[in-house]
């Protein structure tokens, strides 16, 4: 049986029923806000608001209740709620901005709420970036009046974003079940409460634009299971490269540069970014006599001339298993050999590669590619392989070539890496239980785009995202199992942050598929060592 809420002193209007064990309630202290927040609700339920798709609209939609203004009243219908039945607590309103780059209007989503942890708010921001609104992630504080301009430089610089008077207690009364925050900047140090007027109403428009988020928010909480690959994530060649960038930066001071993107990473790249690396296209990029690194994906001999000539410091972060295959491009055709080189056009390692032996090379993309080849001699072909391929893709485009060349000429030993073939089995183990796969990579990234496609051709839906923020909500509706890797480029960290933004959608239980250890461990050049 269920109970009334008493209303709060202030005049509450929403809170004369209540909410159900599975419902989304969503607590706004003000009436004018809640009123918003049911405007865009009702623009969703119109067909306008962009929220949950039809035929995924929870049985009871979401519960608006106004808590009261102010910590006393917050804490008051935080002591109510913590005894009442809800599925997910989502806070909404206006907010003062405490950081100079914040304009009325923005959105804030809170990844900590007083001594509240809110995991899921990237997914959350993310989202709400998608649906066209101004929205970041950051720490909210709730206070007991309003802030002053002096006040809010200290606690900026404590590193708050936001001050409330009501989204602390609220929070805490969760009690574990998911819970986010959602507060819209109505005045900044810039725009301080003099304007609070026009700051309001611009925030009041983009809490109403932010409700159908909110709705879509709670429909993919649920309790789930993660299943996560291993091995995944950084490999040996991939830790030398990020490696030699990180001691010429410690030993020589920025700035230093770096030929191409040092992996196809863009948290990687960015990270080095910030730490005084620059990332060229080209060497007339690089002043004269300057270092430069060269990436992992490999350079052709013609680059390497070029830095000479320049008289460049070169230092080389090339994947020592790239360079083997440059060596055997470079061995087949000084027998004699037409080089057939299975991988993607543009992609830096087989421009590289081609440069070893441009006039005995050729690229061959897909099966169909072979039927046009036309080497000097039928009996003097061999093939390599770009590193990062789908094993599948790259065995077919071999079989078709040992079919048309009976005496084709296979590499030593397999050119696909083994962090590559690894990852991709890993995949294909957690694929086969899951309802979606999350692989955590950057859309450069030929090994991540390939783990995608290994799901997908053992018929389990995938998503390449570069972080939780590219987590579309929608994807996880319906879904109890979900699988997580990450490509050979993409770090750790990455994968940790996935975990603990999901798991801000409820209970989630973390089993980890292991199918191979990894030992591999490349040395560095001789210019870096300690």
């Amino acid at each position: 049986m269920t109970e009334t809420i008493p209303r709060p002193r202030d005049g509450d209007t929403g809170a004369d029923d209540v909410s159900t064990p599975d419902q989304l309630l969503i607590c706004a202290p003000m009436g004018i806000e809640a009123r918003a927040i049911r405007r865009g609700l009702r623009a969703r339920a119109g067909g306008s608001g962009g929220g949950v798709p039809p035929g995924q609209l929870s049985a009871d939609p979401p519960k608006v209740l106004r808590t009261g203004y102010g910590t006393t009243r917050a804490a008051r219908q935080a002591e109510r709620l913590s005894q009442r039945p809800f599925g997910q607590m989502l806070i909404m309103g206006v907010g003062g901005g405490l950081s100079t780059d914040l304009t009325p209007g923005d959105l804030v989503v809170g990844t900590e709420v007083g001594v509240v942890t809110c995991p899921s708010a990237p997914l959350l921001a993310g989202e709400l970036r998608r649906a066209g609104l101004p929205a970041r992630t950051g720490r909210i504080t709730t206070v007991d009046h309003l802030v002053r301009r002096a006040e809010r430089a200290a606690l900026a610089a404590d590193g708050w974003l936001l001050a409330d008077m009501e989204s602390a207690p609220l929070a805490a009364a969760a009690d574990g079940r998911p819970v986010a925050v959602i507060r819209a900047v109505s005045d900044t140090p810039h725009h301080p409460l003099a304007g609070i007027v026009s700051g309001g109403l611009a925030a009041l428009r983009t809490l109403r634009a932010a409700a159908p988020v909110a709705e879509r928010w709670a429909a993919a909480c649920g309790t789930r299971q993660l299943l996560l690959a291993g091995p995944r994530s950084f490999c040996a060649g991939v830790d030398r490269a990020i490696e030699i960038v990180e001691r010429v930066l410690e030993r020589q001071g920025a700035p230093v540069y770096v030929r191409k993107q040092i992996v196809h990473n863009t948290r990687v790249v960015g990270d080095l970014e910030r730490r005084g690396a620059i990332f060229v296209d080209e060497l007339d990029q690089v002043p004269d006599g300057a270092t430069v690194v060269f990436s992992a994906h490999g350079v052709s001999p013609m680059v390497r001339d070029e830095a000479a000539r320049r008289g460049l410091a070169v230092i080389d972060a090339t994947c020592p298993l790239v360079s083997k295959v440059h060596a055997e491009a470079r061995r087949f055709a000084d027998a004699g050999y037409t080089v057939a080189l299975i991988g993607h056009a543009g992609h830096e390692e087989v421009e590289g590669t081609l440069g070893e032996a441009p006039e005995a090379t050729v690229l061959l993309q897909t099966a169909a590619d072979v039927a046009a080849l036309r080497p000097q001699d039928g009996e003097r072909v061999a093939y390599l392989m770009q590193t990062t391929l789908s094993v599948d893709e790259a065995a077919e485009v071999a079989g078709a070539l040992r079919e048309r060349f009976p005496s084709v000429r296979a590499p030593g030993s397999d050119d696909i890496c083994y962090a590559t073939t690894n990852r991709q089995a890993a995949v294909r183990a957690i694929a086969a239980e899951s309802d979606l796969v999350l692989v955590a990579g950057s859309a450069n990234s030929s090994n991540s785009v390939r783990l995608v496609e290994t799901c997908e051709r053992a018929g389990t839906p995938a998503h390449l995202i570069d972080g939780a923020e590219d987590i579309q909500l929608e994807w996880l509706t319906g879904v109890s199992t979900v699988g997580l890797t990450a490509g050979a480029s993409a770090p750790p960290a990455v994968v940790e942050e996935i975990i603990s933004a999901l798991s801000g959608l409820g209970a989630l239980t973390v089993t980890e598929r292991v199918t191979t250890t990894e030992s591999i461990r490349f040395g560095l050049p001789k210019e870096v060592r300690q």
